[in-house]
This record gives structure tokens, sequence and C-alpha cells, in this order.
């Protein structure tokens, strides 16, 4: 067998059985509108991101909480319907708030912060959330890996200091890319580096 044959066959098998891991920093949704009044312009896209249509945008803003901020957060694109903060539990402790753990896009009955940006600023009354952690697939890697949306599942880290995530949601979408995203408290938790592995355990 050819190495290029062998280097096919690992990937296939790669990619029936595991699923690469991201770590997920703390990062800005914001409305078309938002946009305007924080930045005078909408977002103008920087580089893209493993899900596909998303973007890291040029523009960044500073988040402020009750207790403190963080300057410099990225903003991601396209604008959404609804404003989002995602951020891990140490962040959070840090800006004075109390997220709760919740999948990415259901901000009901979170805690609101300040956005500011270059032109102005936008008072959230909630959307600060810690995001669920979670696994984008597309509908082809979830029927071969016999999983459904918005299944909670367990998944097994490969990486430097191998544990088992529980509580991890399943998100099916055909406009997804298969990858599993954990924040960074998360990842350092697990030793994660670019291009880790992880299972999930029946």
């Amino acid at each position: 067998m050819e190495q290029k044959d062998i280097e096919s066959l690992v990937q296939a098998v790669q990619k029936a059985l595991f699923v690469e891991i991201e770590a997920s920093g703390r990062h800005v949704h914001v409305t078309a509108e938002q946009a305007q009044r924080l930045f005078g312009h909408g977002l103008t896209p920087k580089r893209p991101l493993s899900q596909p249509g998303q973007y890291l945008a040029n523009e960044r803003v500073t988040v402020v909480g009750p207790r403190g901020q963080f300057e410099h957060v990225a903003v991601l694109g396209p604008e959404r319907k609804e404003a989002q903060v995602e951020v891990s539990l140490t962040d959070a402790r840090a800006l004075g708030i109390t997220p709760p753990v919740k999948p990415s896009g259901d901000v009901s009955g979170s805690p609101g912060a300040v956005l500011q940006g270059p032109r102005g600023q936008v008072e959230l009354r909630q959307g600060v959330i810690a995001a669920q952690r979670h696994i984008h697939m597309t509908p082809e890697d979830a029927a071969r890996m016999g999983v459904k949306d918005k299944q909670i599942v367990k998944l097994q880290a490969f990486t430097k200091r191998p544990l088992i995530f529980e509580e991890v949601q399943v998100r099916v979408s055909p406009d997804f890319a298969t990858f599993v995203h954990l924040d960074y408290d998360e990842a350092n938790a697990c030793g994660f580096c670019p291009g880790d592995l992880g299972r999930i355990l029946p």
C-alpha cells in the first residue's frame, strides 16, 4: 500500500471516529443597528472561521461589567438578530457578572453588560452567557456517529490532560462544519492544543 493510500485510510478512520476540538475565546455578536452605533458602519470581515459563513471581524469592542472590563474583545460576524456576549466563567468573575450556562443563541434571563466602540456604546439588558460546550455537526457526520440534533452526549478529549466532558450538546445543521467548541476554561482544563481530537462516547 502506497503512502498516500495509508494517509487516506487514516483520515477516513479519523473522520469516522473522532471530532476535531476548537477553543473559543471571549467574543461578542451584535445586531446591524448596534454595529452602526458602535462603529459607524457594518461589520467588516478579517478572516473566516471554521463554521461556514462565519468570520472574525476587524472591529473590536470593550465589554464593561459592574466590577471590571475587557478591552479589544473580538466581534464575530455576520450580524445577528440579537446581541450576545460569550465569556468563560473566569471572565465573568472579572466582570462581576454571573452568567447562566446556556446554548449559544439563548440569552433569555441572562444578565447584561455595556459594549463600547469607537463611535458609541450599547447597553445590553441581557445577552451575557457562558456557552454550553457543544459539537457542531453536519447531518452526514451526525448520522455516521449515531447522534441527533440537541442530543446531550459525553465527549472524551484526547489532549495533554485527557478527560471526559459531560453535558455536551450536539447541534446538527447542513450549514455547519463538524467541530467541538470548548471555552478557554474547558480547553485549559484538558490541556488543549490545536488539532486535538475528541470522541463521542456511547
